[in-house]
């Protein structure tokens, strides 16, 4: 099993869909990232040489994923909230943030509907 960036990469699958396991990495990137180490996009991760990983591990050690990413949005979220601007305060509410209505749907965002109290049914 392949590890790489404190992931396991599922066996089965083929390499570059398994890369999109990583937080940051998505399909295209995954590409990429193949192009760089010079390896196939076919070759399934149980196939892999110890060489093709550490080509593969090099590359994703340039980008920035999973801990100092996920990290980073979150202190920018903070910092929108902090300055109180119009994303922030969204957030903060737990709305949507990038102009949605929310009239009608919005439901993941605003959560599950709330009973109001001594309503007739």
């Amino acid at each position: 099993m392949a590890r790489i960036a404190g992931i396991d990469l599922p066996r089965d699958k083929r390499i570059v869909i398994a890369l999109t396991y990583v937080y940051g990495i998505g399909n295209t990137t995954a590409q990429k990232i193949l192009a760089e180490a010079g390896v196939s996009e076919d070759v399934r991760v149980r196939d892999l040489t110890p060489d093709q990983e550490d080509a593969i591990r090099s590359v994703v050690d340039g980008i920035k994923v999973e801990g100092d990413l996920r990290r980073e949005v979150s202190l920018n979220i903070k910092k929108l909230q902090e300055i109180a601007s119009y994303r922030g305060i969204r957030h903060r509410k737990g709305l949507p943030v990038r102009g949605q209505h929310t009239k009608n749907n919005a439901r993941t965002s605003k959560g599950p509907a709330v009973a109001i109290a001594g309503k007739k049914k």
